[in-house]
C-alpha cells in the first residue's frame, strides 16, 4: 500500500464529481448492454476516463473548482429530495408555506382549522391540518 501512497502524493484523488462520473459510467454501460448501443458504450468509457483523469490530476485548484461548480448545481436538488423525504416520513405534522415570505412552517396534524403565524415575517393565516 505504500506504493499507492507514493503514487497519489500530490494528486487530486476522488471527490463527489468523480463518484457521480463513475455512477454515470455504470448507468450508461448497463444501458449500452441492454440496448446494444455503441454510442452509449463510448459515452460510458468517456465518463470513466474523465473520472480517472480527474483523480490522477496534479492540477488541484482546477479540480476543486470543477467540484465546487458541480456541488453548486447538485446541492439544491439533493436538499429538495432530503426535505421531501423527511416530510413523507413525518406523519405527525403538516407543512405549509407562508403566503408572504415563503417560509416553511410545521403544524401538528389533526387540530382542525388553525391560525398559523409566520415566525419570519409575522403574517397570520388560517389553514386546515
Amino acid at each position: 500500500m505504500n506504493w499507492l501512497r507514493k503514487m497519489m502524493y500530490g494528486r487530486y484523488g476522488a471527490d463527489q464529481l468523480n463518484y457521480a462520473l463513475i455512477a454515470l459510467y455504470f448507468v450508461l454501460y448497463l444501458l449500452s448492454l441492454l440496448f446494444r448501443g455503441h454510442l452509449l458504450n463510448l459515452l460510458s468509457y468517456a465518463c470513466l476516463i474523465l473520472a480517472f483523469y480527474r483523480m490522477f490530476s496534479r492540477q488541484i485548484d482546477r479540480r476543486q473548482t470543477e467540484n465546487a461548480r458541480f456541488m453548486d448545481a447538485v446541492c439544491p436538488i439533493v436538499h429538495w429530495y432530503n426535505v421531501n423525504k423527511c416530510r413523507r416520513r413525518d406523519k405527525d405534522h403538516a407543512y405549509f408555506k407562508c403566503p408572504n415570505c415563503g417560509q416553511q412552517l410545521r403544524v401538528p396534524k389533526g387540530k382542525g382549522k388553525v391560525s398559523i403565524t409566520c415566525r419570519n415575517c409575522g403574517v397570520s393565516f388560517e389553514e386546515k391540518t
